[in-house]
């Protein structure tokens, strides 16, 4: 994807902890990078995540995470990861993640993440509400216009 993909981005610098002895960002940071990313894309004034976990008595674990990387990150670096729904299936959210220089084109990394909404109590797969389908539809649709994208 290119980065006119994406209605919403999230910034980080490097920090000197998130790298390891060959002075690039050890690979499992990627994966907190789009964690904190998906977070932030979630977080809204109209949508409280943690108050719908204490209200349904469910929540989302991971069941798929890939990062493809790119190319080396390294310290110090600003970088934007871009967050957008790629879809909503029954049980679960597809979310698809990429991360660039901030401001620029260059792309160190892409990746997806799936969640699946599981009851806490019994462990099962549960549907998706409309009320959670309706808020990443608005999320998506927001950041379209906030950024001229179709």
């Amino acid at each position: 994807m290119a980065r006119e993909d994406f209605g919403f981005f999230f910034d980080f610098r490097v920090r000197y902890s998130e790298i390891d002895g060959q002075g690039i960002v050890f690979n499992a940071h990627y994966l907190t990078y789009f964690d904190t990313a998906i977070t932030e894309y979630l977080r809204r004034p109209d949508f409280n995540y943690s108050e719908f976990v204490k209200q349904s008595g469910a929540d989302f674990h991971l069941v798929k995470s890939l990062v493809n990387y790119e190319r080396p990150i390294e310290f110090d670096a600003e970088i934007q990861v871009g967050c957008r729904t790629e879809k909503i299936g029954n049980s679960s959210i597809t979310f698809i993640l990429e991360i660039f220089e901030k401001n620029g084109d260059k792309r160190y990394a892409n990746g997806e993440i799936i969640w699946v909404l599981t009851d806490q109590k019994s462990h099962k797969t549960m549907q998706v509400p409309d009320e959670i389908r309706a808020i990443v539809r608005s999320i998506d649709l927001q950041y379209q216009l906030d950024t001229g994208a179709e």
